[in-house]
């Protein structure tokens, strides 16, 4: 082969490898966040099927805040630390609990908001406690931290039956149709379907489990989160998270 068909191969080969590195590589102003797209009120999608929430209005003030903008990617809940690890996301953010499990899998910022798991079921149902779950049909989001929560109550050996939907809104659509008996579920979301809702649902007084949320990094990705939690402290320190937590619940309920 010529000098010259050799040099055109291989200019060739360096102007695809080039192509190929500009085209793959991922945009580093871009916070890529995974959610759960049917987790109202915290990341949900609204009658134009545009997403909203409290946890969407405080990502993207807090991407502001770094000088990035922030992409909603709606994921797989029960897979969502894969999703996290494989880098096809940057955050796991989206009404995410912290827990010793998953916290030897991911960084997670300090907590933001406060919440508990709690046992819904339908207003004329006779269930008034969490013992008399006993013998009965009990649905739940798969792979969350309401399943953790039944799982350590004694009351789950008592259970007949345990089934588990990929979003809380299929959860919460049998227990209307009756096919289940009860639903745990976060106290946040309860308590906005019961106000979307009304006369539909009733909560139990006592509560399964306490919890907080935050936000998960991938585990090594340290600079990711020192940046992240700056801006959510300066989001706290400027009232700019008081008002989006007033815009959603009425109050401020953001942990400072």
């Amino acid at each position: 082969m010529k000098k010259s068909a050799i040099l055109i191969v291989v200019l060739g080969m360096m102007l695809m490898a080039l192509a190929g590195c500009s085209g793959s590589g991922k945009d580093d102003n871009k916070l890529v966040i995974g959610i759960d797209d049917k987790f109202a009120p915290m990341g949900f999608r609204d009658s134009d099927n545009e997403l909203v929430g409290f946890d969407i209005d405080y990502a993207k003030a807090a991407a502001e805040k770094m000088g990035m903008e922030a992409t909603f990617q709606p994921i797989d809940w029960s897979a969502k630390e894969s999703e996290l690890n494989s880098g096809r996301i940057d955050l796991i953010w989206n009404g995410y609990t912290i827990t010793d499990e998953r916290k030897g899998k991911v960084l997670f910022t300090k907590p933001y908001l406060k919440n508990s798991q709690v046992v819904v079921t339908l207003a004329d149902s006779p269930i008034s406690a969490i013992s008399e779950l006993a013998g009965k049909v009990v649905g739940l989001q798969s792979l969350s931290s309401a399943a953790d929560a039944l799982d350590s109550n004694p009351i789950k050996s008592e259970v007949k039956e345990v089934s588990a939907f990929p979003d809380n809104v299929l959860a919460l659509s049998d227990l209307k149709t009756k096919r289940l008996d009860a639903v745990v579920i976060d106290e946040v979301v309860a308590r906005y379907y019961m106000s979307k809702e009304e006369g539909i649902f009733k909560l139990l007084d006592e509560s399964l489990a306490p919890e907080e949320y935050g936000i998960g990094v991938k585990k090594g990705n340290d600079e990711l989160l020192d940046k992240l939690q700056k801006a959510l402290d300066e989001l706290s320190q400027d009232g700019t998270a008081a008002q989006i937590s007033e815009k959603w619940f009425g109050e401020d309920k953001v942990l400072n």
